[in-house]
């Protein structure tokens, strides 16, 4: 028997900025290549490099944030000397790819080790008929779960799809957990489903999350300490979610049939060894309304979702709850997303933080070690969306084409006061940020009785007119410091009691931190260098009296019942969306993604890009 040697060259190459040509060598080679082998189907290469190589000019860092990791390969050698320019065979005929991952706060989805008392479960839909066209669907379908019964432990989860077809155009899905029974919740249990908007809300009392699944994940598996707990006694209804994206994206592949037929699902993987905790969901974020309102034109908007400290007082035991994982979610044009806690008017570190979100990929991420939230902390979703492409404003909502912003955080231990901690802009908070003073009561279409320079003036106009350029900055200001409504509703559906009539602003911080770039000890596994590095990432630092002033625009909102029962004055919001020009509904105001070509979307600034090159690369095979 005779073995070929093997021979392999990894180099550390960066690509023009605008991604043309052929890859350059860097002159800082930072990768550090392990091993590699072939067999009859795969290549492998192992390597290594530092999180953080300090190559600013050519290298990313390798952060929590969501990293878009580039391949390229082609089936011809390199030829001439390695390092030479035009060694390398024309990129433009190498297959590429891109694909966003987290590289760090990854999931652990290795396979379940065979035990007997696992037990597995499919929840799966029934023949949902897809419309034709591009659009959205939100589908719910109730279940019952009878013969769980004593308490078990939900310790993994997965996507089930019935075809690659339908995986294209399945946008997320939400299983939750609904609170005693009803003849209503038991007639819905026997129904195929229906379009969620048409489900009787005041009869559901399904407000607690057990799993969420997004596009590009694999599911979940819960730490070895931690289980989300099962059992018929305690719950047996159970309500899952589906959203169907149906406009084209990069997903999308191949194209959607006219007519087409839907049964996914999640399939649950459930134990009756327990585990020591037991795992809730607490949604925090901007409550999905035309309220969260986001101008078009502007790079940098910024919004917030409050969960107040009320709240967090009300519910949370007296030694806390520790979060272990998030979700967080924008849509189309989101570009950041933050998980801040604020506690005794100081800015803790955040929870979680992305600098670089992927709407198509917002699974969870494991963070590195649990944080604490004790009664009283505030916490806050902040989303940053980049609008510059929208001539047109964008809406809070459900669609795709709406936005949101929202954390789904994964603790424990498990409490069911509070499943659901948001806010919603104030109507004056609203309706100040554009420039009015206040509306002509009952009027429709709705028109400003002030300012005088606006009086008799439609909203509708105001908004189609309004000078988005010169005014951002106030309006920014006001949305970020008026009076909102908090949101705090119990697993049952309802009002957190005490909560109805909360009034909130935003925190008076004495205290915030400041991210601090520095090279030393990163990728480093010691944990002194560790806490050193973590200790001088960040400093606090007093906010400026300005930050600190609360604003008073909206603090006169003495009657906030009206929170949506002015549909008209949603009507004019949502009519300036609507009266878009097509380029502008479809293209600019939250339409369908366009198809990019590689490397052109302008919102992924994090790319790490890997090309391997194999010379003289032979299989050991017996002569």
């Amino acid at each position: 028997t005779k073995h070929h040697p093997l021979f392999l060259s990894l180099q550390d190459r960066h690509v023009k900025k605008h991604g043309d040509g052929e890859p350059l060598v860097d002159s800082s080679q930072d990768y550090v290549l392990l091993l590699g082998y072939e067999n009859q189907t795969h290549t492998v290469l192992r390597f290594k490099r530092k999180l953080d190589t300090c190559d600013v000019a050519y290298d990313v860092p390798i952060t929590n944030d969501t990293m878009r990791v580039i391949y390229m390969y082609h089936n011809k050698e390199p030829h001439g000397a390695f390092y030479t320019p035009g060694s390398l065979p024309d990129p433009a005929e190498a297959f590429k790819q891109a694909r966003s991952l987290f590289l760090t706060q990854r999931i652990n989805q290795a396979p379940l080790k065979p035990d007997p008392r696992l037990r597995t479960m499919e929840l799966l839909n029934q023949d949902v008929n897809l419309p034709q066209g591009d659009g959205t669907l939100h589908w719910c379908k109730m279940f019952k779960l009878n013969d769980i019964n004593r308490k078990h432990h939900l310790i993994r989860y997965e996507p089930v799809f019935d075809s690659g077809t339908s995986a294209s155009y399945v946008y997320h899905m939400i299983l939750h957990e609904c609170q005693g029974s009803s003849p209503e919740l038991e007639i819905m249990s026997r129904e195929n489903g229906c379009p969620c908007y048409r489900a009787d809300k005041s009869i559901l009392t399904c407000n607690s999350i057990v799993a969420a699944w997004t596009r590009g994940s694999e599911g979940f598996s819960f730490p070895s300490q931690v289980g989300y707990p099962l059992e018929s006694n305690q719950a047996r209804f159970y309500l899952m979610e589906t959203h169907y994206s149906l406009t084209a994206n990069e997903y999308t592949w191949p194209p959607k049939p006219k007519a087409m037929v839907d049964n996914s699902g999640l399939r649950l993987f459930y134990t009756s060894t327990l585990r020591s905790q037991d795992a809730g969901v607490l949604s925090v974020g901007m409550d999905p309304n035309w309220r969260h309102i986001i101008p078009p034109g502007q790079e940098h908007v910024v919004s917030e979702g409050h969960c107040v400290g009320e709240c967090t007082q009300r519910a949370f035991p007296r030694d806390g709850v520790h979060i272990f994982a998030v979700m967080m979610r924008t849509h189309q044009i989101g570009r950041q997303i933050k998980l801040r806690q604020i506690r005794h008017r100081e800015e803790l570190l955040p929870i979680a933080h992305d600098r670089n979100t992927d709407w198509n990929y917002q699974e969870y991420r494991r963070l590195s070690a649990p944080v604490r939230v004790l009664p009283g902390d505030r916490l806050i979703a902040e989303c940053i969306y980049d609008s510059s492409a929208r001539a047109a404003i964008t809406l809070g909502g459900l669609t795709t084409r709406e936005e949101t912003c929202l954390v789904l955080a994964l603790y424990y231990p498990r409490q069911k006061e509070l499943t659901t901690c948001h806010s919603l802009p104030s109507l004056p908070t609203v309706i100040n940020s554009l420039g009015i003073n206040e509306l002509v009561p009952g009027s429709n279409p709705v028109r400003i009785a002030s300012p005088p320079e606006l009086s008799g003036m439609t909203l509708e106009t105001r908004l189609i007119s309004y000078d988005w350029r010169n005014n951002f900055r106030s309006f920014q200001y006001v949305t970020r410091r008026g009076s909102f409504k908090p949101l705090c509703w119990s697993a049952k559906n309802q009002p957190m009691p005490g909560t109805e009539n909360l009034e909130g602003f935003a925190p008076n911080i004495t205290k915030s931190y400041k991210l601090i770039r520095s090279c030393s000890f990163v990728g480093s596994t010691n944990v002194a260098n560790v806490l050193f590095q973590n200790r001088n990432r960040y400093v606090t630092e007093s906010e400026t009296s300005a930050d600190r002033a609360a604003a008073a625009a909206g603090s006169d909102d003495d009657d906030d019942d009206d929170i949506d029962s002015n549909n008209v004055i949603e009507g004019a919001a949502r009519s300036k969306v609507s009266r878009s020009s097509v380029t502008e509904s479809m293209g600019l105001s939250g339409g369908p993604a366009t198809f990019r070509p590689l490397g052109a979307a302008p919102n992924m600034f994090a790319f790490l890009l890997f090309i391997i090159f194999l010379y003289s690369f032979r299989i050991a095979h017996r002569v």
